[in-house]
């Protein structure tokens, strides 16, 4: 076991809400009650000022770091970055991961049982978004007594959730730690989520999200296979696979898997398979879609008017899924109502993966940076 881990961590859940007071989603449909589930890492001190909420992507969880028994031979998805002496400092800071709304680990969703029926809610989960997702983040730091937070941070979809609290709650943030995301996907990202969704719900095994067992396997699998080229750079495949065949002996002339690039597909999509839930992937998806601060708090000048937070953007050079172009546009925004922002693009070939991957780059960083929001809070 790495002795810079955080160890063996224990998952919490909190229930708020209920069928006669539930809560209100921005769609106006109800939710209620609601679980999340959330870990902790480091403790807090004495007035819970040094707080840091980690936001995770499309399919992260709330399983952010250390171990959950002896021989656990996974550590959770950011544990390079959050313990003692990393990025996320656990003996100076107090770092929280939750699961959000409509995810699948624990976290209400579409697996849920929903208490009108007795039933998986599948389909008649509502649609959730964004905003959505703090709000019910926001429930869980109302009952940890987190008055502030320290920080915030997140990556890609996780970097919505940042941006929403930043904009939602500025007095409650005091600085924010936005990577390799936007203030909106692009057309290109949301076609690929498009085929995402089509390939399971035309998969004969998702039976209009009413399946059991297995559901569609094959349809997660190929959505995402889609997914994931979109994490990686056109530089890293050339690389890590070229044109290299599994075997080296002749070409076969039919349609098996002959490619080293089709077989690391093949494997990425049957392992998420087991790990994720088809339903949970097309209403997450979906909220990403709807993502787009413009559209919910005007334009990005206006509204980032209102920001209180010291802000950080980081891009990396070949991402092309979240350019670093997307990143400027915010950068430019704050900039403009002359709100404290700093900006670093990584030079990397690993595309918009870099930021679980590049550890010690952004490490170096995100202590600099957290380490300025201490002096002024000193001062």
């Amino acid at each position: 076991m790495d002795r810079n881990s955080v160890g063996i961590v224990t998952p919490n859940k909190f229930t708020f809400g209920s069928v006669e007071e539930p809560m209100v989603l921005e769609s106006g449909r109800t939710l209620g009650p609601v679980d999340i589930m959330y870990e902790t890492y480091g403790e807090p001190n004495a007035d819970r000022s040094n707080a840091i909420l980690i936001c995770h992507a499309l399919s992260g969880d709330h399983h952010a770091a250390g171990y959950h028994s002896p021989h656990d031979p996974n550590t959770g998805w950011w544990d390079s970055m959050i313990g003692p002496g990393k990025g996320f400092d656990t003996r100076k800071y107090w770092v929280i991961c939750s699961n959000i709304i409509a995810g699948c680990k624990g976290s209400t969703g579409p697996l849920s049982i929903n208490p009108q029926t007795g039933q998986p809610y599948g389909l008649d989960f509502p649609v959730v978004t964004i905003g959505d997702m703090v709000e019910a983040q926001k429930r869980l730091l109302d009952h940890l007594q987190i008055k502030r937070l320290y920080s915030i941070a997140g990556g890609s979809m996780g970097g919505f959730q940042v941006l929403e609290w930043a904009l939602r709650y500025p007095d409650m943030v005091r600085s924010a730690i936005c990577i390799a995301s936007a203030a909106r996907l692009s057309a290109q990202a949301i076609a690929f989520n498009t085929i995402g969704r089509n390939a399971i719900t035309r998969d004969p095994e998702w039976r209009e999200g009413k399946y059991s067992d297995k559901g569609p396997e094959k349809g997660l699998a190929t959505a995402r296979m889609v997914g994931h080229i979109t994490y990686l750079s056109e530089m890293l495949l050339d690389a890590k696979f070229g044109r290299r065949l599994q075997s080296a002996s002749r070409l076969s002339y039919n349609f098996t898997t002959e490619f080293a690039i089709e077989s690391y597909l093949n494997h990425k999509g049957s392992a998420f398979t087991q790990r994720f839930d088809a339903n949970s992937y097309l209403y997450i998806t979906k909220a990403m879609d709807y993502f787009d601060i413009s559209r919910s708090h005007g334009p990005l000048k206006a509204a980032f008017a209102n920001v209180t937070a010291r802000c950080l953007f980081v891009s990396y050079s070949s991402d092309w899924l979240f350019p670093t172009s997307q990143t400027k546009e915010m950068v430019r925004a704050l900039l403009s109502n002359g709100k404290p922002v700093s900006f670093i693009e990584i030079n990397s070939p690993y595309g918009h993966d870099a930021f679980l991957i590049e550890e010690e780059k952004l490490t170096h960083i995100l202590t600099g940076f957290l380490t300025g929001v201490a002096k002024e809070v000193a001062a």
